[in-house]
């Protein structure tokens, strides 16, 4: 992969070298055109992901767990307070480093999938290596490794309407994993799924995770928060718990 072009800054004193994320006294705060406030999303949020972790964020609508996942997926920036994406503090990035550090450390699995339908499953894979300017032969065969991976080894020349749901879902990790990112964000990844289907999105989600990926999930159902090995709750903007679930509790001896 060639060299980043826009250099992040050093990383800061003090980073904890194993977090792939570390949130310091979060705060993000919208407001009115009038200048008051209109609403204060995340209050001095202070939250360490560890690399390997398996995480859930779970709140009510208006909790702020939305607003958390923005930020560190780097699609939006605090009012306050510091987010290190593997030892980087994004907030103080240009927007062209911000998008950069977007491409290659982070992967992103949305519900609605956000496939392009015009593209083959292959050149939907291959987007985010073409923004990287990685020659096209190159793209063309780590998306397919990647597609295999996730079991559409068969599929390679089909568009998305062609696909299952739960097929169209796997073409999205696919694309979330093609950059070998530090840390795969999923939003209610089987939203749109039914349970079966879900729950074999949720089982790649898992084998993904034993080799070592760092995965946070919003979700809103306790189910499936389970089968990760930490739970942060939030409410009205501040963290309510945060807690390992039996399966995290488990891998830690404790």
């Amino acid at each position: 992969m060639p060299p980043n072009d826009h250099v992040a800054p050093p990383e800061p004193v003090g980073t904890k070298t194993d977090a792939v994320i570390d949130l310091r006294s979060i705060s993000r705060t919208y407001y009115k055109p009038d200048g008051s406030i209109l609403v204060e999303a995340l209050s001095s949020v202070d939250v360490s992901i560890d690399r390997g972790e398996y995480v859930a964020i779970m709140g009510a609508s208006g909790s702020g767990k939305s607003t958390m996942m923005n930020i560190v997926g780097a699609l939006d920036r605090p009012t306050s307070g510091s987010c290190l994406i593997s030892g980087t503090d994004i907030a103080s990035l240009s927007d062209q480093d911000l998008s950069s550090i977007r491409g290659r450390r982070i992967g992103f699995v949305f519900q609605a999938f956000n496939l392009i339908s015009q593209l083959t499953i292959t050149e939907n894979v291959e987007v985010p290596l073409f923004y990287q300017d990685i020659p096209r032969l190159d793209r063309v065969q780590r998306a397919n490794q990647m597609l295999q991976r996730v079991g559409l080894g068969d599929r390679l020349g089909h568009r998305p309407k062609e696909l299952s749901g739960g097929q169209q879902q796997r073409v999205a990790v696919a694309r979330a994993l093609v950059t070998n990112p530090d840390l795969l964000l999923a939003d209610e990844p089987t939203g749109n799924l039914d349970s079966k289907t879900g729950n074999a999105i949720l089982g790649l989600l898992d084998e993904l995770h034993r080799e070592g990926l760092t995965i946070v999930m919003v979700t809103h159902d306790d189910k499936i928060a389970d089968r990760c090995e930490r739970i942060i709750r939030l409410s009205d903007g501040e963290i309510e718990s945060d807690e390992l679930t039996p399966k995290g509790q488990a891998r830690l001896g404790r």
